[in-house]
């Protein structure tokens, strides 16, 4: 796509429903390798990357059937443990398949991922976590080569926390043995989508939306059936599009708790949100004095990353000067110009 063509002028109205989240989706695809059993994934979002997540599963050997929001997956006949560089290059989250391939295995081998644009993302977390479990890993030629006979459980102890290496970590304890215990993990809900997803498979898990997690690794699991966690990023997007032009918009499927902070500082910026009683429709309208705020991204439940470069959007029309402290990406400024 080489541009968008916007045509404005106009205020939104009616109501729209919040699609599920790409990044539970993702971990839960990955998920799947860890069973030889059938898996059925149901609000799945209609994204180029969880299309790449499928293909990518599917070079493993997998066969994969997609409908509308839903993906049925069945990994009886996996051949492989190499996920390929054209897949694997093009989406940082397809490194979620070595902590799985690894356990299920004994092998993986996962090319390098691409780039990200809005900051440096190093899996250096996610390999010494492996290690801690019994990983053999050495990176040759752009790819992770990862072997073991069988991880062992350990104490895994994080340098900071990473969504993506807490994920990885988890599905890679799935099938080890014994206990381990993930220390200083992140807290966001794709991390409690992705446990309880694992608890239908039979792992035992405690913890998950904390920052210490214990898991208890099983030699074998199970299919599972799940329904994917609301997109909270969309939600509040659609919830900052409301307060600039909505005449008014009704937004149903997003979980209020799961954007408390953006709730909170929305309030403070004097937007009206109407939640019903039983929270599954919000109805937020253009607002006429939009306030002033001083607002810092901090990791979840802190205001989220995802959300500051629309927050700014809706602080430019706000009446007096407002204050913005990004702690989480080193170009998340990017869009400023």
């Amino acid at each position: 796509m080489d541009a968008l063509r916007i045509n404005g002028g106009q205020l939104l109205r009616g109501t729209v429903h919040i699609s599920g989240a790409k990044n539970a989706c993702l971990p839960i695809l990955a998920a799947t390798i860890l069973t030889q059993d059938d898996c059925h994934i149901q609000n799945v979002p209609d994204l180029v990357d969880v299309k790449t997540m499928v293909k990518l599963i599917e070079s493993l050997g997998a066969k994969a059937r997609l409908e509308k929001k839903a993906i049925h997956i069945s990994h009886k006949e996996m051949s492989s443990h190499e996920a390929p560089y054209e897949l694997v290059r093009t989406m940082r989250a397809s490194a979620l398949v070595l902590g799985p391939l690894l356990s299920r295995f004994g092998r993986a081998k996962v090319s390098l991922p691409g780039g990200c644009a809005i900051g440096n993302r190093p899996l250096d977390q996610h390999l010494k976590g492996l290690e801690k479990l019994g990983a053999e890993i050495e990176i040759n030629h752009g790819y992770i080569d990862a072997r073991a006979k069988r991880l062992q459980g350990n104490d895994i102890i994080f340098d900071f926390p990473t969504v993506g290496g807490t994920e990885n970590l988890l599905l890679a304890a799935a099938l080890a043995k014994g206990e381990s215990v993930l220390r200083n993990c992140a807290c966001e809900p794709e991390i409690e989508d992705l446990a309880e997803c694992l608890i239908k498979m039979g792992v035992e898990i405690e913890g998950a939306g904390s920052k210490t997690i214990h898991v208890q690794g099983k030699s074998d699991l199970k299919g599972f059936n799940h329904h994917v966690i609301a997109d909270r990023i969309e939600f509040g997007t659609f919830l900052i599009a409301g307060a600039l032009m909505g005449d008014p918009l009704k937004i149903t499927g997003g979980l209020k708790k799961h954007q408390l902070p953006l709730f909170a500082k929305l309030q403070e910026a004097n937007i009206q949100i109407d939640v019903s009683e039983d929270e599954q429709t919000i109805e937020v309208r253009q607002c006429k004095e939009i306030k002033p705020l001083d607002l810092q991204t901090a990791p979840y439940p802190g205001f989220p990353t995802d959300m500051q470069a629309q927050m700014m959007t809706l602080l430019a029309l706000a009446h007096g000067t407002s204050m913005i402290t990004e702690t989480i990406f080193e170009n998340r400024f990017m869009h400023t110009p």
